[in-house]
């Protein structure tokens, strides 16, 4: 069990144990992660659950497929190291992973 690192944008450290093969948006939203809404669900279609991945942790996981660097492109503050949470699948390789929230999302 995996545990990740979540820092909300006012600097609140959340520190979250999440099942293997959950995606780290659904393991955020059990522990009460204000940052992410995930409005949609999972489905790629309303942005809510989108984090900044520490560089660091960036090799830890799959790069974005196709449709989901097509959406980040819709984000206003997009940065190399965007991720849509719902598509990262927890892992024992994403111990002590930190994802950053953005202010505009809680």
């Amino acid at each position: 069990m995996p545990r990740l690192v979540f820092v909300e944008h006012d600097g609140t450290v959340l520190e979250v144990d999440a099942r293997e093969g959950e995606s780290v948006m659904r393991a955020a939203q059990a522990a009460g992660v204000a940052g992410i809404l995930g409005e949609c669900g999972g489905c790629m279609s309303c942005l809510t659950c989108h984090c900044y991945v520490a560089p660091a942790d960036m090799d830890k996981m799959p790069p974005p497929q196709a449709m989901e660097r097509e959406l980040l492109s819709a984000i206003v503050d997009v940065r190399e190291n965007s991720r849509l949470s719902c598509q990262i699948v927890a892992t024992a390789d994403l111990e002590g992973a930190r994802f950053d929230l953005p202010e505009w999302q809680g």
